[in-house]
């Protein structure tokens, strides 16, 4: 087979394999250097407490700055608008988040806090009865709202901390409200401080260019296999009728 394979027919096959096989090499390394390119990290400093009017405006959406920072913010809550949040993940074990509705004066608009974490739903009215009556700075992460649900929201019943679905419910809303909303870092009464990491910073990969430069890597082999693959059907076909003629002699 290898005899068949030193033509010069062959060798130009050779050289013509080994150029497409080298160009889908260089498209796989193109696109694993788009996946990563694409997953460099942005350093933000968000372990450093700013005022919240430094990352974010009410009736805007929440920027990539501001989602995770570290904010203070000053203003005065509405006992009656807490709300109480179900199926709240507190170190594995389910419970209750309450959510305080806290009105800023500069500039004038609505913010949610989310207050603190309780295991049972009556342990609720407890932290809505600590709630101090006057002016307070709240500090806490800020997080992007979360997407509302079909549920009994104004009865009391929900599970997630959407701010659209807040503002139907508060009565003492009027205005302009934040996007997002405040893990407070001081629980309000018994409530257990709500689990609110920092963001990650590690790389994150495209893996979709990563797929692709897979596939450039599999066709480039697949460019060399065909070559081979050809040399042996010619060499098996020269064989079977090299076969054939001896045999028809013998014949």
């Amino acid at each position: 087979m290898w005899g068949v394979a030193r033509r010069p027919r062959w060798i130009a096959a050779l050289v013509l394999a080994i150029v497409i096989a080298g160009l889908f090499a260089a498209l796989g390394q193109w696109q694993l250097a788009r996946s990563i390119e694409s997953g460099v990290v942005i350093d933000r400093a968000t372990e450093s407490t700013v005022p919240l009017t430094e990352v974010a405006e009410p009736q805007s959406q929440l920027t990539l700055r501001a989602s995770g920072q570290l904010v203070e913010a000053t203003g005065r809550y509405v006992p009656e608008d807490t709300v109480v949040l179900s199926n709240r993940l507190s170190e594995g074990t389910l419970g209750y988040w309450v959510v305080g509705h806290l009105v800023l004066e500069n500039p004038q608009a609505s913010l949610a806090v989310a207050l603190g974490w309780v295991s049972e739903a009556d342990d609720a009215a407890a932290v809505t009865a600590a709630l101090p009556s006057g002016e307070v700075t709240v500090t806490g992460r800020y997080l992007p709202t979360e997407a509302p649900q079909d549920t009994d929201f104004e009865n009391g019943v929900t599970s997630t901390l959407a701010t659209a679905s807040l503002v139907n419910v508060w009565t003492g809303f009027d205005g302009d409200v934040y996007s997002g909303y405040v893990v407070s870092e001081a629980p309000i009464g018994d409530a257990r401080v709500i689990d609110a990491p920092a963001p990650s910073e590690a790389v994150s990969l495209n893996w979709l260019n990563i797929f692709y430069a897979a596939e450039w890597v599999v066709f480039a082999g697949f460019a060399i296999f065909m070559w081979y693959r050809l040399v042996r059907d010619a060499w098996e076909r020269e064989t079977e009728l090299a076969a054939d003629a001896k045999a028809a002699e013998v014949n």
